[in-house]
């Protein structure tokens, strides 16, 4: 693995305890699967600081723009497609411990691996200097709002999208569910189907069940002649 010490220069921030850091940087197959050895429990809190932090961002800075549009605008910057362009502006990959099998298999350069260590990353952060230290490098990422206002930052969550076509008839129901996986542990295949009341609208596969269901999204949206990317 890369020196730590440049991922922190690379991010503005100097850990006091580097330890936060390196188990961001541990993918489960490189710790044997066991949650306390891997950055997945500082994923879902890293996401969390993303989250208030993206909101308080667009709440602030865009007071004219009502609810429906900051909950788009949000989307576009915290789902998986922002966070690995994120990752890879840092060359995230290089600095993730990963298990042989997934190294092998493309595991420095997959979408959903570098998603979900960034987040970490937020997390470690987080723990290490607080909610400001996480704040203010999480802002060296965020898109401009010059540019989220002239539309240059490209929407990538199509759930969101989805659900904000479908709320138009609260009588609607939107759900998904994951149809079938295949491969071995460390190099996975998903494939997700999303239903309306019901009824499959859409279909798509992934590496992730994440990327899937976003994959399925996409679909039912583009069906409903919807310009999707």
């Amino acid at each position: 693995m890369a020196d730590l010490a440049e991922l922190e220069e690379k991010i503005g921030y100097k850990f006091k305890k580097r330890e936060y850091l390196r188990r961001a940087m541990t993918h489960s197959s490189y710790s044997g699967g066991k949650n306390n050895g891997s950055n997945e429990r500082l994923e879902f809190l890293g996401d969390s600081v993303l989250q208030i932090t993206v909101s308080q961002y667009l709440f602030t800075s865009m007071t004219s723009v009502p609810e429906g549009g900051l909950t788009k605008l949000r989307a576009s910057i915290v789902c998986e497609n922002s966070l690995f362009n994120f990752a890879n502006r840092i060359e995230l990959g290089k600095y993730i411990l990963l298990g042989k099998g997934e190294e092998m298999t493309g595991g420095r350069t997959r979408r959903s691996i570098l998603a979900d260590a960034f987040e970490a990353m937020i997390a470690a952060v987080y723990l290490d200097g607080g909610m400001d230290a996480a704040m203010e490098m999480i802002m060296r990422f965020v898109p401009s709002i010059d540019a989220l206002k002239s539309g240059k930052v490209k929407l990538g969550d199509y759930k969101t999208v989805l659900q904000e076509i479908i709320q138009k008839n609260p009588e609607e129901k939107i759900s998904y569910e994951v149809v079938e996986s295949s491969g071995e542990q460390h190099r996975k295949h998903f494939v997700a189907q999303v239903l309306l009341n019901g009824q499959v609208i859409g279909k798509g596969s992934g590496l992730s069940k994440k990327e899937a269901e976003q994959e399925a999204a996409k679909e039912a949206v583009s069906l409903m002649g919807y310009d999707v990317e």
